[in-house]
C-alpha cells in the first residue's frame, strides 16, 4: 500500500501522523511511504529521518494525498484539504464528524473511507487511540488554568496550589474519565482542593481509591454542579459520549454564579463542548470572556507539546496502520472488532449512528 503523511495546516498543529519509526515499520514490509516535506520538524522529527529508514519526502500537500492510497495524519482534514481527498482513499486521523456538519458533508461527497481514532473502541469500551491525547489534553488543562487564573490574563489573581498561610485554589473537575482522572491528579500534585464529578459511581469509587485526600468526588447532577460552581476557581470540562456531541452541563446562565475571574477550560470542545458557551479556539488566541469568565477552549491542546504529544499517539495508532496497510481496510475491520468501530464514513454513505443523530438525520447505513 502507499501511505501518506502530510503536514498538518490546522492553526498551530505541529504533530505528525508518523514517526520515522513507524515508517521503517511499514518500509521493511515493502509499503511505500510518502511524507510532505516538513512534515515532522515541530514534533523533533527531520525530513533526513524519515528518508533514513526509507520514507520518500514530497514538496507539498497536494502531492502527497494525490499519490497515496491511505492518508495517516493526526487531526480532521480542514476546508482547503477537502477537494485533495480522493474517491476510495482512506483516511485515519481523528475527525469528531458530530461537532462539524460541514466537515461530515464534506467527507460524504467525496466518497472516501473514513476511519475516525476516536470512535476505535475495545472490548472493554476503552478507546486506546484517545486515551493518549486524554491524557496529555487532562493534565495541560491544569497547566493552561493555573497561568489563566493569573490577574494579567483577566483571571482571579489566586496561585492554584497557595502558599503556607493561604489557602489553594479549588478545581472542579466535570467528568471522571482518562481527562478528568490526569487533570485531577495534576491539580492534587499542585495542592489544589479538587472536587470530582461523574454519574459513573464505580468511576467515582475508583477516583475515591487512588486519589489523596484532597481529591473528593460527588455525583453529578445540575444541583451540585450549580452549587460548586459558586465556589470553584477552576472548572475543567472532561465529559465523553464516545463519538457525540458533548452534553451541556453548564449553560451560560449559570455563568452569572461563578465569581468574576473564574476560569473554565473546556477539554470537550472537539465534540461541541460541555459548557454552552464555548467555541473553538486556538493556541494564537486560545481564550475568550463571557460574564467575567474566562473561556480557555483550544481544539487542539496536544498540539502544544507535538513531541510528547505525537509519541504517545503514534505508539497507539501504529498497530491499527500496519493492520490497513497490510490487510486493506475492509479485511483489517472486519478481523479487528475496534477498528470496526472507528468506521465513520464509507464511500458517501454514514455508518456511525451518534453522527447521524447529532444532525438528525434519519439514514444510517449498516
Amino acid at each position: 500500500m502507499i501511505v501518506g503523511v502530510p503536514k498538518e495546516i490546522k492553526n498551530n498543529e505541529s504533530r505528525v501522523g508518523m514517526t520515522p519509526a513507524g515508517v521503517l515499520e511499514l518500509t521493511k514490509r515493502n509499503h511505500t511511504v510518502y511524507v510532505q516535506t516538513t512534515a515532522g520538524i515541530a514534533s523533533g522529527f527531520s525530513d533526513d529521518d524519515y528518508q533514513q529508514v526509507g520514507a520518500q519526502i514530497l514538496p507539498s500537500i497536494d502531492a502527497v494525498y494525490a499519490e497515496s492510497d491511505m492518508i495517516v495524519k493526526v487531526k480532521e482534514p480542514i476546508p482547503e484539504e477537502y477537494n485533495l481527498i480522493k474517491e476510495d482513499q482512506v483516511v485515519f486521523t481523528y475527525f469528531h464528524f458530530a461537532a462539524d456538519q460541514e466537515l461530515t458533508e464534506a467527507m460524504i461527497d467525496s466518497k472516501s473511507v473514513c476511519i475516525a481514532y476516536e470512535t476505535v473502541q475495545d472490548a472493554n469500551g476503552k478507546l486506546p487511540l484517545l486515551t493518549p491525547m486524554s491524557e496529555v489534553a487532562g493534565r495541560m488543562s491544569i497547566q493552561q488554568g493555573a497561568k489563566y487564573l493569573e490577574k494579567p490574563v483577566k483571571g482571579k489573581g489566586l496561585l492554584l496550589g497557595g502558599v503556607p498561610g493561604v489557602s489553594p485554589g479549588k478545581v472542579l473537575v466535570l467528568g471522571a474519565g482518562v481527562v478528568g482522572i490526569q487533570a485531577a491528579k495534576m491539580a492534587a500534585g499542585l495542592g489544589a482542593h479538587v472536587t470530582i464529578l461523574d454519574i459513573n459511581m464505580d468511576r467515582l469509587r475508583y477516583v475515591n481509591d487512588i486519589m489523596p485526600s484532597h481529591v473528593v468526588t460527588e455525583f453529578s447532577n445540575e444541583y451540585n454542579i450549580r452549587k460548586h460552581i459558586k465556589t470553584h476557581d477552576l472548572i475543567i470540562g472532561g465529559v465523553l459520549i464516545p463519538g457525540a456531541k458533548a452534553p451541556k452541563l453548564i449553560t451560560r446562565d449559570m455563568l452569572k454564579e461563578m465569581d468574576s475571574g473564574t476560569v473554565i477550560v473546556d477539554v470537550a470542545v472537539d465534540q461541541g463542548g460541555c459548557i454552552e458557551t464555548t467555541k473553538a479556539t486556538t493556541h494564537e488566541n486560545p481564550i475568550y470572556i463571557i460574564e467575567d469568565v474566562v473561556h480557555y477552549c483550544v481544539a487542539n491542546m496536544p498540539g502544544a507539546v507535538p513531541h510528547t504529544s505525537t509519541v504517545a499517539l503514534t505508539n497507539v495508532t501504529l498497530p491499527y496502520v500496519i493492520s490497513l496497510a497490510e490487510k486493506g481496510w475492509e479485511m483489517a475491520c472486519k478481523e479487528n472488532t475496534a477498528l470496526f468501530k472507528g468506521l465513520n464514513i464509507i464511500k458517501g454513505k454514514v455508518v456511525y449512528q451518534p453522527i447521524a443523530e447529532a444532525f438528525g438525520w434519519e439514514e444510517v447505513h449498516s
